[in-house]
């Protein structure tokens, strides 16, 4: 089997090839559902390293690499999707795509999950096992995993076990971020129409007031959060949207709520999602309105399986020593439709980590989805090579 020096050195003569793709790609920008350059640049970079690869979820691509022996399967994921951004960093490979930019550094991902597959097919005959390489389309919009699974991504062959991560620019490269367990939130979202009865404002007991009612609602979802669930436990309710009348005088019929729900794995999102609407309906019911809430599954979140985040833990250690990874102690409350690939009963063991790709505030001092944003390249080497590690302890051992 390969060794990890190897490896991180078999990846780092790698980086004229990924920072061409990636810079390839970061001007050819292309939103959610759009990715049909990239898909086609994708497929034909895979091909050419004689992986099996075929269109998926409509501009997503899913790749195949058969090793030497037979074992099992891990899927690898890297997102495609730029974001509508107009770029403003003046760099020479800048967006092409006016008002379209790869702010998220999901170029990058790419091009690192490219090198990797060129690493690992050169390679195949020491694999025992499988590799499906995840390029997935619309993780910024509606969520392109969740579509890859449906069109059947985990299966033919069964995939045992699926690792992605995300650049980061608060580490240089050479530096790996984990969280063990809960690692990103789940998002619901939900609208609100509260029923009541208009009348002249001057009149209000001649009507039913909605905006009393409703304001009493956003007071009430205050205690879910605060006095439903254990201080160690973590979710979120927020109302972002609150519209209601026309004029200052005339109590409205309706008032329309909008937000999300965001919590951290399976069961907290099932209780939190159940207690939010006995609170509404209830509290409405009892002022007299009527309450119809509609709640929308978003990404499923993100929690990491113990075992095989040790397994990538180790991965991380053999490429970087353990002084260079950084172990973080608080989930993250965004959110990260990766989750998707693990099934929404946590069936498939996963792990979603972090690579550097900062150079300490000197250029990349920009968060992400800034127009601004910029990243190290020199970040790829380190993400192919992570990348081909884990796959490579995964299947091997």
């Amino acid at each position: 089997m390969l060794s990890a020096e190897t490896i991180l050195q078999e990846a780092k003569n790698l980086s004229e090839y990924m920072i061409a793709l990636r810079r390839d790609i970061h001007a050819h920008p292309e939103l959610g559902r759009q990715e049909y350059r990239t898909q086609a640049l994708v497929i034909r970079e895979l091909e050419a390293m004689g992986i099996e690869a075929t269109p998926i979820a409509d501009t997503g691509v899913l790749g195949v690499l058969r090793g030497g022996k037979e074992g099992k399967t891990i899927g690898l994921r890297a997102d495609m999707d730029a974001l509508p951004i107009k770029e403003d960093t003046g760099l020479p490979y800048a967006s092409e795509n006016d008002g379209v930019m790869h702010a998220c550094g999901h170029d990058c991902h790419t091009a690192s999950l490219l090198g990797a597959a060129k690493l690992m097919a050169a390679h195949k005959e020491e694999l025992c096992g499988n590799v499906k390489f995840f390029f997935q389309p619309n993780e910024e919009g509606d969520g392109g995993a969740q579509r890859m699974v449906d069109a059947g991504c985990l299966e033919n062959p069964t995939v045992d076990a699926v690792f992605g991560g995300h650049n980061s620019t608060g580490e240089v490269p050479g530096v790996y971020g984990l969280k063990y367990d809960k690692c990103y939130a789940a998002s619901n979202t939900f609208t609100v129409t509260i029923k009541g009865k208009g009348c002249h404002g001057a009149y209000p007991g001649s009507g039913l007031d909605p905006i009393v009612v409703a304001s009493q609602i956003v007071v009430g979802l205050q205690t879910l959060t605060s006095r439903r669930i254990y201080a160690t436990d973590s979710a979120i309710v927020t109302v972002g949207s609150f519209h209601a009348g026309t004029a200052g005088n005339i109590i409205p019929e309706t008032v329309e709520l909008k937000g999300t729900i965001r919590t951290l794995g399976p069961k907290m999102r099932a209780d939190m999602c159940r207690w939010f609407t006995e609170l509404v309906e209830g509290t409405a019911k009892a002022m007299g309105a009527e309450a119809i809430v509609e709640l929308r599954e978003s990404h499923p979140g993100v929690v990491n399986e113990e075992a095989f985040t040790a397994l990538v833990h180790e991965s991380m250690a053999k490429l970087v020593g353990r002084e260079n990874i950084r172990i973080a102690r608080e989930p993250n409350m965004g959110t990260e439709d990766f989750g998707a690939f693990m099934k929404r009963d946590l069936s498939v063991p996963g792990c979603f980590c972090s690579f550097g790709f900062g150079d300490n505030g000197v250029d990349c001092k920009y968060p992400a989805h800034s127009p601004f944003h910029r990243v190290n390249e020199d970040g790829l080497a380190y993400a192919a090579a992570l990348f081909a590690q884990v796959c490579f302890d995964y299947l091997n051992k």
